[in-house]
């Protein structure tokens, strides 16, 4: 009988997500947890750290403090030992640099025993007689393979670029997706047209940024967006009440098709950008528009680029302002997609697709406490980080969120409350009870 290396819990993937998983996991449980990531180093969207822009929720939402603020692994902690207090002091803000928020997560990253940087996770199955997953790990530098023996699995696997079909197979150094942004930035400013498309957060500031520069590279800039406008991102002290256990409490019990309903409604919520970057935006735009004519700016809502075709000195742009149902075309030498991103799952995980319960062709469905439904039941669990929009709520990526859903797991595997949850945590309700009715 083969003799594996074995775990309570093994991670997959080392995002923030897992890495708070890891930090709590190590520090407040006697759990034997390991977990592996392909990547050399921690990164989180290295490509869109740019200079002066900030996480789009409070420090507090670090990767231990609302499950353990005693913890070592505090944001408030790693600023100490930065020796950056008083500068944050006069800071004097919630929000922080997203620059900042990489580095303390590498700086939590480096003291965790229970991380391993450079291994990828090949394979997974499911070991009836022993109740748990067996994992194939692969060592990216040497290519060697182990075997390791997993009570429990969590998938934290994170997203990928979602790019729409018809401009897929486009994609080279000229038309990037804007998670890679930083690594092209400087030749993309050498061109004489650069055209920037999405209307969130990311497109915003890549679109502001290229804005501040236009003036010594002299290119041509356009913004479109398919969405109806550019709008606010929604922050509303009532309304971010959807980002708490309480809201996820009452939308996983909807219906699926209740779900599915709700889920455009807390669009503002979610998506939009922040009113700083937008008031940034337009107040440079207004300070160099005087005294000129035109500024070699575009922006315009309610157009998709349908088709990015090449010529001679770039790209035609073949666009559609879908209000009116009027196509026209541009010309771009440079082109940036802010399209947003899909869950990133394996394809060990896809190949156990008809062991899984579904909700649709393309949902899983996940318990309130992240697990994985599989058509047996099983004594190994899977939990997941990834793909829970449809399930959890518009906060299913809400970093404060995802310390609580690491607080239930950890509690879940370890057989008792190690990290208590907190309840009626919102002022609102949100559904009658049925004691109510």
């Amino acid at each position: 009988m083969n003799e594996y290396t074995q775990y309570d819990l093994v991670g997959v993937g080392i995002g923030p997500f897992n890495l708070g998983l890891a930090a709590l996991a190590e520090e407040g449980t006697s759990l034997k947890t390991a977990f592996f990531d392909q990547t050399e180093v921690f990164q989180w969207h290295p490509g869109m750290l740019l200079e002066q822009a900030n996480l789009q929720v409070p420090f507090l939402a670090d990767l231990v403090t609302i499950a353990n603020p005693q913890s070592q692994y505090t944001f408030l902690n790693y600023i100490h030992k930065q020796n950056r207090m008083f500068p944050f002091y006069f800071f004097k803000r919630f929000d922080i640099p997203r620059q900042e928020y990489n580095d303390y997560c590498r700086w939590v990253a480096t003291q965790l025993a229970n991380c391993h940087f450079g291994y990828e996770v090949v394979n997974c199955r499911y070991q009836k007689q022993d109740g748990g997953y067996l994992l194939t790990i692969k060592d990216v530098r040497t290519k060697e393979e182990k075997i390791v023996l997993a009570r429990h699995v969590v998938l934290g696997t994170g997203s990928v670029p979602l790019i729409p079909p018809p401009l897929q197979e486009v994609l080279n150094d000229d038309v990037i997706h804007s998670g890679s942004y930083l690594h092209y930035a400087d030749e993309m400013k050498e061109a004489r047209s650069i055209t920037v498309t999405g209307s969130g957060q990311s497109a915003a500031e890549i679109f502001y940024d290229l804005l501040k520069q236009q003036e010594d590279h002299r290119y041509q800039l356009t913004w479109l967006t398919r969405s109806a406008g550019f709008f606010q991102l929604e922050s509303g002290k009532l309304g971010q009440e959807v980002f708490s256990n309480d809201y996820v409490d009452y939308f996983h019990q909807l219906s699926f098709e209740q779900r599915q309903d709700a889920l455009p409604t807390l669009e503002s919520l979610r998506k939009g950008v922040e009113e700083e970057t937008l008031k940034a935006i337009y107040e440079l735009l207004y300070y160099r528009s005087g005294g000129k004519q035109r500024l070699p700016v575009r922006i315009q809502a309610m157009t998709e680029i349908d088709g990015i075709v090449p010529e001679e000195q770039g790209y035609r742009l073949e666009c559609q302002q879908w209000q009116q149902d009027k196509s026209f075309t541009l010309h771009s030498e440079k082109v940036i997609l802010a399209t947003g991103y899909k869950p990133s799952l394996p394809d060990w995980l896809l190949k156990m697709a008809n062991e899984l319960e579904w909700e649709d062709d393309k949902r899983f469905a996940v318990t309130r406490d992240y697990r994985l439904k599989w058509k047996e039941e099983r004594t190994g669990h899977m939990y997941t980080l990834t793909n829970l929009e449809h399930t959890h709520g518009a906060g299913a990526t809400n970093l404060a969120l995802s310390v609580q859903r690491n607080q239930m797991i950890l509690n879940a595997i370890a057989g008792e409350e190690v990290y208590p949850l907190p309840s009626q945590t919102v002022f609102q309700q949100f559904g009658i009870e049925d004691k109510e009715e």
